[in-house]
């Protein structure tokens, strides 16, 4: 069974260590201390956690694209016919290409809030280093 610490948890729901720790003592996340008294995360009910609290916040209109990701514009490089226009959305950072045009419309600068939408028919899925499993034969 896989666990989390708090940190973990938090840093995998994109909020601070104590924002868990509150939700866990107001019960709305579930975690059991292990044998050295640290709270600890089942992945399950982490998972479990994580998709209500999307689902509980996409009241953003209707469209097919489910990834949204809310965050702070933090680089944006117009050439004349192009810009590349950078997010950071909690732990990650959203890299989009779009016409001039589209970007100054928008009004995309440095410090504007913007919601990077993705839908994509390619997803690649990555395991961080620490998270493999060796098997031994």
């Amino acid at each position: 069974m896989t666990t989390f610490g708090i940190s973990e948890a938090a840093a995998l729901l994109g909020v601070s260590s104590d924002t868990v720790r509150r939700w866990v003592d107001a019960g709305r996340l579930t975690a059991e201390r292990d044998e050295h008294g640290h709270r600890r995360v089942d992945g399950a009910d982490l998972a479990a956690f994580a998709r209500a609290q999307i689902e509980a916040g996409n009241g953003s209109g209707h469209s097919s694209a489910r990834n949204r990701f809310r965050g702070i514009v933090t680089e944006v490089i117009k050439d004349a016919v192009m810009a590349q226009v950078e997010i950071a959305a909690g732990p990650y950072r959203v890299v989009s290409l779009m016409s001039r045009q589209a970007a100054d419309e928008l009004r995309l600068e440095v410090g504007v809030v913007a919601i990077a939408v993705i839908k994509s028919t390619n997803v690649v899925v990555e395991i961080p280093d620490h998270a493999r499993v060796v098997t031994q034969q």
